[in-house]
């Protein structure tokens, strides 16, 4: 007997719904949730038709080669940063030419605080077409748990941009 999932997430439901009414594509950039985001999305029957991809830049190499994030931020920032999460989202957009991006870059934990930075500091960027909106987290949870916290403050941030 196959097992088959059923994915209740009203927000999730709910940016669904906005990228078909609007027949908009989406992409992610993923450091932190290492593709929890697209895990997600593509729980969902018929996500091929909104959904391009995922770029999981868990290192800052593939941040900088793939989405263009700046070295210069990434060395003046950091990688858990507003501009270069930012970057990451409108890199996303550009190497998977969709027309929306959400990306997050931050510390799941247990380790990898460093000062200013606790565990579950997490920037997450919001991306449709010239608009860009970003917010930091401060999730209090373990690594798993600061994981799908992330992953369900993206697809928040996102659907707000899209309203």
């Amino acid at each position: 007997m196959p097992i088959i999932i059923h994915t209740m997430n009203p927000t999730l439901n709910e940016l669904v719904a906005l990228l078909q009414a609007k027949q908009l594509t989406l992409g992610t950039a993923e450091s932190c949730t290492g593709g929890n985001i697209a895990h997600e999305i593509t729980l969902q029957a018929g996500s091929s038709a909104y959904f391009k991809g995922g770029i999981v830049s868990y290192c800052n190499e593939v941040k900088h080669h793939v989405l263009g994030v700046s070295e210069k931020d990434l060395q003046a920032h950091g990688a858990v940063s507003q501009p270069v999460v930012e970057q990451m989202a409108t890199g996303a957009m550009r190497v998977l030419g969709c027309d929306c991006a959400v990306a997050t870059s931050g510390i799941a934990g247990p380790g990898g605080a460093v000062p200013g930075k606790p565990v579950g500091t997490v920037w997450i960027a919001a991306a449709y077409r010239e608009r860009v909106i970003s917010r930091c987290f401060h999730f209090p949870h373990d690594r798993a748990g600061n994981i799908a916290a992330a992953t369900q403050a993206a697809l928040q941030l996102l659907t707000g941009l899209l309203k």
